[in-house]
């Protein structure tokens, strides 16, 4: 059973729609997917909807709801890809991350207190990042978060399970950017880097263009196995 439902935001002054995902029976633990620049589309939607067939109850917060409620993008259009950068440029993530931590209690509530882990893409890559840095959720992983060298002031923080996948060859993150991140994470005992040799960003959508098949059931099988790891 999947549809949109409405929360409140941490301080209770305006509420905003999140896609809930739930599984046939109890759910094991809980999962907020953490759209990329594309809004709460069908592919974030079709990964909410994964999640909870392997037993978890998953949600998505429409995180642009301030800038344009229900933005639903085709990374494959490059009308819609245009409108998505400038989305991104407009986006105040200091109140996303607050949205987020508003889905962590949500999804919480819903499972009587059980774990939560996040899981973001592109944008959603770095929110996770930053989620693990500043919420109280139990497990995170971002695939090509972008800007995540600007972050690494913050890893001190992270003290949950943190799993990272980079595509060698992304447009968004260039090779020193990856360098600075290998570097500025090899120390913390969190954390743990995928590289995926030769692909590009984008290489895990659920559908489309950018999707590379064997790359996306590999980061995907990594990431189930570390949930059902830290999130038990």
């Amino acid at each position: 059973m999947a549809d949109f439902s409405t929360i409140s935001t941490l301080e209770g002054d305006a509420q905003f729609d999140i896609y809930v995902a739930r599984p046939a029976g109890t759910p094991k633990a809980a999962i907020v997917v953490i759209q990329e620049v594309f809004g709460v589309n069908e592919g974030i939607r079709r990964k909410c909807d994964n999640w909870a067939s392997a037993g978890y109850l998953a949600v998505a917060p429409d995180l642009f709801w301030r800038l344009q409620p229900h933005v639903e993008l085709d990374p494959d259009v490059p009308a819609e890809m245009e409108q998505a950068l400038g989305l991104f440029g407009r986006f105040d993530q200091q109140k996303g991350i607050r949205d987020i931590e508003s889905a962590i209690k949500f999804a919480r509530r819903e499972i009587d207190g059980g774990k939560v882990g996040l899981v973001g893409y592109c944008l959603g890559g770095r929110l996770a990042f930053m989620a693990a840095c500043r919420t109280d959720g139990d497990a995170f992983v971002g695939y090509y978060g972008v800007g995540i060298d600007n972050l690494l002031g913050e890893s001190h923080a992270i003290g949950k399970p943190v799993m990272l996948h980079i595509p060698t060859a992304d447009g968004f993150v260039p090779a020193e950017v990856q360098q600075k991140m290998h570097e500025g994470l090899k120390d913390n005992r969190h954390v743990t880097l995928h590289d995926y040799e030769g692909l590009d960003h984008g290489f895990a959508a659920e559908m489309g263009n950018r999707r590379v098949e064997d790359a996306a059931r590999l980061a995907d099988k990594r990431t189930a196995d570390f949930f059902a790891a830290n999130l038990a």
